[in-house]
């Protein structure tokens, strides 16, 4: 009975978009954080009558067939890059992203990863690093005896040095945009890597064309709407539900075979 392999596959199936649920409200006051949706597809189908062919030799065309479905599969677990809310934090350090961007983190072996997330510090030399000492990209040095550190829109450093009147530069800092955002990998830690579905990394200064801009004592909250989140998961679990109750029911079928069978 193609029935409980059908709805096997429909509980696997919520089961995953459960953990994706559960996955979003876990990271609800995570910095950066993008909630994730998963999308599924239709398994293949077996024909029981074809379409479009003659109900006998030379006769009339059949106009619709009888195919019947063998379930679903998980197809993806689609990142939702819109804009999170703006947590005020007042540390000079923290940097907020509105509009399209990512900053640019340079992993312990050299590579280079992606983060909304701008909760940024110093490291012992005074370099720009981020809450696990990766490396701020491009890098910005903050002499010791800075008293004020200023972060424009545009990304532009700078730093008041002890009792000084004027402002020098630190440097520039520089975001990175994506074509397709939602083929990013996401490697945990806040982080993303960039793959061949994302497409290469198009660097330019925030508030270019296409870029968004920065704002400083400023953080980027989940955009995870637990509502939504609540009434989703509610929905997964009807779904589930029902698949079961079909497993349920094909089983009572299966047993008034066999009974009828002895």
């Amino acid at each position: 009975m193609r029935a409980l392999a059908i709805a096997a596959t429909g509980m696997d199936a919520q089961q995953t978009n459960l953990e994706v649920i559960a996955n979003n409200i876990a990271n609800i006051n995570t910095t950066g954080f993008k909630r994730a949706r998963a999308e599924f597809s239709d398994l293949l189908y077996q024909t029981e009558r074809a379409q479009g062919v003659p109900n006998r030799a030379n006769q009339a065309i059949v106009p619709e067939g009888a195919n019947i479905g063998l379930g679903v599969q998980t197809a993806a677990v689609r990142n939702i890059h819109t804009q999170g809310q703006l947590t005020q934090t007042g540390n000079e350090l923290d940097l907020a992203l509105i509009g399209r961007g990512w900053f640019q983190i340079e992993s312990p072996d050299g590579a280079t990863l992606y983060s909304r997330s701008g909760a940024f510090n110093m490291n012992a030399e005074g370099q720009l690093v981020t809450i696990d000492g990766y490396l701020v990209t491009p890098q910005i040095t903050i002499p010791q005896d800075a008293s004020e550190v200023v972060i424009s829109r545009t990304g532009q450093v700078q730093a008041r040095i002890g009792n000084d009147a004027d402002y020098t530069d630190l440097g520039q800092l520089t975001i990175a945009n994506f074509v397709n955002e939602a083929g990013l990998k996401p490697l945990g830690d806040n982080l993303f890597a960039e793959t061949a579905a994302s497409g290469a990394a198009i660097v330019g200064a925030p508030e270019d064309p296409g870029f968004g801009y920065i704002k400083q004592s400023y953080l980027e909250a989940s955009n995870v709407d637990s509502v939504k989140e609540i009434t989703d998961m509610i929905s997964a679990q009807r779904a589930y539900e029902m698949n079961s109750k079909v497993i349920t029911t094909a089983d009572e079928m299966a047993q008034i075979v066999s009974k009828n069978l002895k």
